[in-house]
C-alpha cells in the first residue's frame, strides 16, 4: 500500500464519527482510546516517511495550507513524547545491570542506586561519567575477548542516558509485568559469613603494613564452595588482599602477625590446602563457578587472609568478612587456581629502571587439557597494558583478555561466557608493560625511581591468576 494511503486509512478510522460510534455499547473511554490510537498511528506512519519536506508536504495535503501549522506542531509534539526515555522502561535496566551490584548498601560503590530517587540525585554525575566511559569501570577489550561479568555500555545506551538527563531525567511508569534484569548472583546471599575475630588497629605512622590473619571456618564437614567473596572493612585502607586455605590448623598462631616478623616463615612451611582460594583487588567482585564445579574446603579448615594495608596518618580500623557461598547442585569437578607469576618471566631479571618502558614475557606450559573458568591480571601503579593468550601445538591461537589502558584502581576477575578448553602441550603466553617515566601521571615516584618485585603499592608485581577445572568433552557448550 502507497504511504499515503496508510496515513489515509488511519485518518479515516481516527476522525470517522462511524468508526468511532460504531459500537454504540462502547464506554465513552473506549472510544476515546479508540480515537487517540488512530490519531497516534497516522502521526507515526508520517513520521516515518523521511525528512521535514517531506512530512509538511504530507500534511498540507491532508489538512490544507490554513491547517498545515497546527499539525506540524502536533508533529512535534507527538515525536518528543514518542521519543523521550524514562527511568523505568529504560535506564533503570540500565542500571541494574551495569551498576547495582557495586552501587547498592553494602557494595564496594560509594553510594546505592537502587531507587529512582537515588539514581536522580546522582543523575548529573551519572551523566558525566558514562560519557566519558570511565562507569562502568570495564577495562577489558571486548573485541579481543568477551566476558560473562562484562559490565559495559554501548554508544547507544549512553546516548540515551544523556537523553534522559537532558528531558528532566522523567520517572515514568513502572510496569507490573515488567521484570527488571538483575543477574542471579546479585540476588543470592552468603550462606556462611566470616568476620575476622577481632578489629585490627591500623599504624598512624603512615607506614606500608602487611597482615596475616586466621578466620576459624569451623565447617562440619567437608564443603564445595561455588563462590568466594572478600568485603573489606575498610575500603580506603585496604589495598588488597590475598585469601589461603589451612586445613591443619597448625597456622593459627600466625594471626595478626606482620609480614616483617621474623617468626612468620616456621608457619610458611607447612604446606598449605589451598595457596589462593580468592584474591581481592579494588574492583574485584565474587564470581560462581559453574554448576557441578566448586572449590573444596575441608572439614574445619581455616582462612588465611594475607592483607596489605595502605598509610594512615590517623588511627583507624579494620574488620573484613570472607563470605562463602555452598554449591547447591551436585558437586562432580574440583576447580583449581593456576598463578602466573613473576618467577616465571622469560626475560629476567624483573626490574624496572627509572625512566624505562619495558616488556615483560612470560610463557607458561600447559601439560594436560584443562577448561578456563576465568582469568585475572594483576599489576600495580606503573603497569601500561596486559595481553595474555595461548597457542596450541597445531598453532592456533586462543585469545584470554587484552588490557591496553592499564588502571590499579580497576581489577577483576574475568569470567568467560563459555569454558575456554586449553589443549595439552599449549603455552600461556603474557606480555605486560610497564611505564616508570616520570611522565606518567599514575607513578608514584615523581622524579621517577627504580622499582622492583614487592607487595607494596609503590614496588610491582606480574601475575595472572585462572581457575580452571580438569577437560571433559564438551565444555565448551555449556552455558551458565
Amino acid at each position: 500500500m502507497k504511504p499515503t494511503n496508510i496515513i489515509r486509512t488511519h485518518l479515516k478510522n481516527a476522525l470517522s464519527l462511524r468508526a468511532v460510534t460504531r459500537n454504540l455499547k462502547s464506554s465513552a473511554s473506549n472510544r476515546r482510546f479508540r480515537l487517540k490510537a488512530g490519531i497516534t498511528d497516522a502521526f507515526k506512519s508520517i513520521f516515518e516517511m523521511g525528512s521535514n519536506k517531506i512530512k509538511l508536504n504530507i500534511a498540507r495535503h491532508f489538512m490544507g495550507w490554513k491547517n498545515s501549522w497546527m499539525l506540524i506542531f502536533l508533529f512535534a509534539i507527538s515525536e518528543w513524547s514518542y521519543s523521550q526515555p524514562t527511568y523505568h522502561t529504560d535506564i533503570e535496566p540500565l542500571i541494574q545491570l551495569n551498576c547495582v551490584s557495586c552501587h547498592k548498601p553494602g557494595g564496594i560503590g560509594p553510594f546505592s542506586l537502587q531507587t529512582y530517587e537515588e539514581v536522580k540525585a546522582k543523575g548529573s554525575f551519572i551523566g558525566h561519567v558514562t560519557k566519558t566511559k570511565y562507569m562502568p569501570p570495564w577495562k577489558a577489550d571486548p573485541t579481543y575477548q568477551t566476558f560473562r561479568n562484562e559490565k559495559k555500555l554501548t554508544p547507544d545506551e549512553i546516548d540515551l542516558i544523556q537523553k534522559w538527563i537532558d528531558s528532566g531525567m522523567p520517572k515514568g511508569k513502572k510496569v507490573k509485568s515488567k521484570k527488571v534484569y538483575t543477574p542471579l548472583e546479585d540476588l543470592t546471599r552468603p550462606d556462611l559469613t566470616l568476620p575476622m575475630i577481632s578489629s585490627y588497629q591500623l599504624s598512624e605512622k603512615a607506614v606500608e603494613d602487611f597482615r596475616f590473619f586466621v578466620v576459624p571456618s569451623n565447617l562440619p564437614a567437608d564443603t564445595y564452595i561455588s563462590a568466594v567473596e572478600f568485603v573489606p572493612g575498610n575500603r580506603k585502607q585496604v589495598h588488597h588482599s590475598r585469601v589461603m586455605v589451612d586445613s591443619t590448623q597448625k597456622i593459627r598462631g600466625i594471626d595478626g602477625m606482620s609480614e616483617l616478623d621474623p617468626g612468620v616463615k616456621k608457619f610458611q612451611t607447612i604446606p598449605l590446602a589451598d595457596e589462593f582460594l580468592y584474591g581481592w583487588v579494588p574492583g574485584n567482585t565474587k564470581i560462581f563457578f559453574p554448576p557441578g564445579a566448586a572449590k573444596k574446603l575441608g572439614k574445619g579448615s581455616d582462612l588465611i587472609l594475607n592483607i596489605h594495608y595502605s598509610p594512615s596518618s590517623k588511627p583507624q580500623q579494620d574488620k573484613s568478612v570472607v563470605n562463602l557461598y555452598y554449591a547447591k547442585t551436585p558437586v562432580t569437578r574440583e576447580v583449581y587456581t593456576l598463578t602466573l607469576r613473576e618467577n616465571d618471566i622469560r626475560n629476567q631479571p624483573f626490574y624496572i629502571d627509572a625512566e624505562r618502558m619495558p616488556t615483560f614475557h612470560i610463557d607458561y606450559p600447559i601439560t594436560k587439557d584443562i577448561s578456563l573458568i576465568s582469568v585475572m591480571p594483576h599489576m600495580h601503579f606503573i603497569g601500561k597494558s596486559f595481553l595474555a593468550y595461548a597457542i596450541t601445538l597445531e598453532g592456533e591461537k586462543i585469545p584470554l583478555i587484552k588490557i591496553d589502558n592499564w588502571d590499579f584502581n580497576w581489577q577483576t576477575t574475568y569470567q568467560f561466557k563459555r569454558l575456554l578448553k586449553i589443549p595439552a602441550g599449549s603455552r600461556i603466553y603474557v606480555e605486560a608493560k610497564y611505564d616508570n617515566t616520570s611522565e606518567n601521571p599514575a607513578n608514584p615516584n615523581n622524579p621517577a625511581k627504580d622499582i622492583g618485585y614487592g607487595w607494596n603499592s609503590t614496588d610491582e608485581m606480574c601475575n595472572l591468576v585462572i581457575y580452571y577445572i580438569d577437560y571433559k568433552e564438551g565444555d565448551e557448550l555449556i552455558e551458565y
